[in-house]
Parts: structure tokens; sequence; C-alpha cells
């Protein structure tokens, strides 16, 4: 009997509709039960780590338990820091006691009325070694400063009180990595100390975490907006809907299926290879901006081959910066390497200076260095994409200066280990956004044998990013910030390569949602229409 040739166009088309659909299906199980007009259901490119503030996180943690918990300051649009919890704020003349006035009429999420003693024991939990706070070290003498004491005037004031003066502080404490220092009530922990659930004062409250699958919030009826203009994590804020459900898809494919297909209302970040199919429905919309983040290749400095300089700067003049953000970003980064970012007002005609590529300079270099051909090897990760496309393109790029690099892919947990650890020789990496150019450089420089994610090991650096946090004068710190882009030329410890960029997707029903150069995605005031 005769067989039927195929119609292979129909055929493609049937399958790619199969794909969406089940795509679809695949995120629309864990969905369903909420598929009411009220609930706005957003993508998690993975599962956040805890719900503590600030301890055991990532950025995807910080963006969900900032809807939960406020603190007394929090970060402006613009990154300048404004009142959160606090009604006022009073810095004594030497700098070094900060008076905080609370609101009136603030509730916890359990009904209990938000008080000084609140802020204190807060805090205490936070200053305690054993709770492990991200931000420990910048607070107990290691890093900005030392915070002597943190104590309760009355029921409505907290007095904190420093050993040393830094203008830093309330930038510091506003930082979602630090949980932005959110105040929560005791109830959060069980009755053996361990840490149970937020019970913060934010417009969202914790309903359910089913790990690896989703994380859902619920409306907190008793919450009270400050009225400023909304900006970045303070201002107005309004729960618009009844309910969040945070869903976690991994697979990029698998996520813009679902937006497409209807499962999901919000994806607050795509990778670029998902751009062109999601601009092409009329259904949704697409907004990119540059963020704060900055994206590059880490070297270990402490590694027998990579210490040289010379074999750091080797590599370095062996990757075309532009030609690799064009190639990793389709072409909608712009390349920067410096570490103060291309949105930040201290970044000028110093910083724009960079590395030029020259592979007959390479070549020499890594033969002064010593360089015959051994293999470095380069960690990277699939999670995120940029990550890989960096490493794969780097490795493409050294080649023709005879430099050979083998990539080995790990799941991210382990690659943030490592770098955590230090045990790397290279890696494709990226930090998430500061809102200050000291901040930044705080993060990449510091002691490796105290801070073994340090990538910057220099005593002198340290010292100007020490004077950078002291001094108040604009110029001056400008000054400041053009040695150290200058120095990190010179030693090479990292190549920053680009800020990264967020691209968000949304049904056109989801109004009110904004992108911002910290990237986290902030679903207050979002609202969906019938």
């Amino acid at each position: 009997m005769a067989i039927k040739r195929p119609d292979v166009l129909a055929i493609r088309l049937l399958a790619k509709r199969f794909a969406a659909c089940f795509g679809a299906w695949l995120v629309g199980i864990s969905t369903l039960a909420f598929a009411e007009p009220q609930t706005i259901r957003a993508r998690l490119l993975a599962d956040i780590r805890s719900t503590d503030p600030g301890v055991n996180r990532d950025g995807i943690t910080d963006a969900v338990v900032m809807h939960i918990v406020e603190g007394l300051v929090a970060l402006k649009e613009d990154t300048t820091i404004a009142p959160m919890l606090a009604a006022g704020i009073d810095v004594s003349k030497d700098g070094k006691t900060y008076t905080f006035k609370l609101r009136r009429g603030i509730t916890f999420h359990n009904g209990a009325p938000l008080t000084a003693k609140d802020v204190v024991w807060t805090f205490n939990r936070y200053l305690n070694p054993a709770t492990k706070w991200r931000c420990l070290s910048e607070f107990d003498g290691r890093g900005l400063t030392k915070i002597n004491s943190v104590a309760a005037l009355d029921a409505h004031t907290v007095v904190m009180k420093l050993e040393r003066a830094a203008p830093l502080v309330l930038a510091v404490l506003s930082r979602p990595d630090c949980g932005g220092s959110g105040i929560y009530h005791s109830s959060s922990l069980a009755a053996d100390g361990s840490w149970k659930s937020p019970i913060g004062t934010g417009p969202y409250k914790l309903s359910e975490w089913r790990r690896g699958q989703y994380i859902d919030l619920v409306r907190f009826d008793q919450y009270v907006s400050r009225t400023e203009e909304t900006s970045g994590f303070t201002g107005a804020k309004k729960a618009e809907v009844e309910r969040i459900r945070f869903t976690v898809v991994p697979d990029s494919a698998a996520a813009k299926a679902a937006v497409i297909g209807g499962s999901l209302d919000l994806l607050p970040d795509i990778n670029v290879g998902e751009l062109e199919d999601l601009k092409a429905d009329k259904n949704i919309v697409v907004n990119i901006m540059p963020t704060a983040s900055i994206s590059g290749i880490l070297f270990q400095t402490n590694d027998p081959l990579l210490k040289d300089v010379r074999m750091r700067r080797a590599i370095a003049f062996a990757i075309d910066t532009t030609e690799l953000v064009i190639g990793t970003t389709n072409d909608l980064g712009v390349p920067n390497n410096s570490a103060v970012p291309i949105t930040s007002t201290y970044y000028g005609p110093v910083q724009k200076s960079g590395f030029k590529t020259n592979i007959a300079e390479a070549r020499r270099l890594a033969k002064e260095a010593g360089y015959r051909g051994q293999v470095i090897r380069m960690l990277t990760n699939k999670r995120y994409g940029s990550m890989y496309d960096t490493a794969v393109i780097t490795q493409g790029l050294a080649a023709y200066a005879g430099i050979k690099i083998e990539l080995e892919v790990l799941d991210w947990a382990t690659q943030l280990d490592r770098y955590s650890k230090g045990k790397y020789q290279m890696m494709a990496f990226s930090y998430s956004a500061r809102l200050d150019p000291s901040l930044v450089f705080d993060m990449l420089a510091g002691s490796k044998k105290t801070h073994p994610q340090k990538v910057w090991d220099n005593d002198e650096v340290t010292a100007l990013i020490a004077e950078s946090m002291q001094e108040t004068s604009v110029a001056k710190r400008q000054h400041i910030f053009d040695q150290l882009h200058k120095r990190m030329l010179e030693d090479v410890p990292m190549m920053v390569l680009w800020n990264s960029i967020q691209i968000s997707a949304a049904k056109r029903k989801v109004v009110g949602y904004k992108n911002w150069s910290m990237e986290h995605a902030r679903l207050w005031n979002v609202r969906l229409l019938p």
C-alpha cells in the first residue's frame, strides 16, 4: 500500500502549538486554583532559598521577601535613600548617633503594633553572628562601621549608636541583599529560636511556600501606606490584587510558552533568546532597560598561573568586549569595563576607558608570564544564559591568542558555592546591583584570607574604598572612583564587561508593572484588567 507523504509544514505547526500548550500546561497545573482575575501569576527563574531576610539569600529570594518586610529606610528609584518605617531620621553632628522616629499606626501581619522594641529585637538578631546575616560584616567593625547599640528611647523612638561615623550607613541598611534590614515580629521565630516564617509589615504576607513549585503571597488588608509618590522600595504602596503567585519555572522556553498561553501573567526577567517571539505577540508588552548590576569574568589571583598580572592582562587583551557583549545580549547591552555602572552619576570620562583588543600583545604577555599552553578552567552555568554565553565566547576569543580555556558547566548552586570559597581559576559571573560605587568596589575588594569570595586583594585599594565611604564631597569621591577604575584596569582582578539588561514581558492586562535599575520585581501598585 502506498504511504502518503506527510505535510512537513503542518507537522511543524502542530508541534509548535503542542509545545506552547504543553509548556503552559506544565506551569498551569500549579496555578489552576488561582485563575481568578485577582491573582497575579509571576515567574521565578528558581526557587527562593529561604524567607529569612538577608539570610541564606540570593537576588530571587530578595525580590520576594521585599514584598513582605520593610526597613526603617529604603531605596528610591534613583537609588537615593528615603524613610520607610521611619517617620523621620536625625543624625548627630559627629555622625555616630542615628535617631529614628517610627511611623504611628503600623501593624505587623499578626495584628501586633510596630514599636521601638520590635526594631531593637530585630537588630539584635541581625547582629548575632549565629543568625548569619548577609550584612553583619558591615556593622560588626570589619566593614563600614560597628553598631555599638540599638535602643528604644520610647515606644516610637529608636537610637542607633555607631563606633565611627559612616555616611553610607543608611544606604547599606537599605540594600536588598541585606533584606532591606527589614523589621519583623518576634513570632517569626519558633519556640526553639529557629526561623519559622516572616511576620513583617509589608503590603503582602506569606501564605504558602511549596518548595520547588510556588510561593503564594496574600494581601495584608491592614497595611498602612506612605503617602509620598511611589519610588523604588518606598513611597506609596498598594496591594492591588488579592494574591501573588510566584511560580518556579527554570526553563525559559516553558516560561515563554506559559505567558503566551495565558497560565502566567508576568515574566520579570527573560533571556534575550526569547525576546523576538514575545515581542511578536500582540497580547504581550515587553520592556527593556539597563540595570546597575555588573557582568564579567573573574580571575582567581591566588592561582599559580593567574597570580601573574601579565597572564590576566593577556586574557584581557585577547577579549573583544564589544564583540562579546553583542554576542551575549543580541546587541542590547552596552559594553562597560568599569565597576561603576553606566546608570551611576559617577560614570564619567575616566570610566569610559577600558581594555583594547590586541592579540599580538596578548601572546607576548602570555609568553612572558610563562604560559605554555596550559588549560585554564572556566566555571559557568546554564541557569543564567548570559553567563554561559559569556564563557563560550570568551573561550573562542582567547583561542585566537593561543590561550586554551576549558569550560566546566555547573549547576548554579555549586558555582555560587565555589565562588564563595574562591575555588576556581576563572568564571563567568554577575553581581547584583549596588546603589553606590563605594559599595560596588567594596563587594569586589578585600582580603581573600578572611573573605575568600573577594576578587581584588590589594591593601591600597581597600584603603581607597574606605576613604570613599567616609567622604561626602562629590568631586573628591569622583577622584577616588577614577583612581580605582584605573587601578582595576592595571591589576585585572576581573573583567567587567557590561551592565546587565532587564527584559520583562507581561500580558497587556497587567497594569502598573515597571522595570528599574535594581532589577527586583515589585508587584505592589500592579493591577489586572478584567
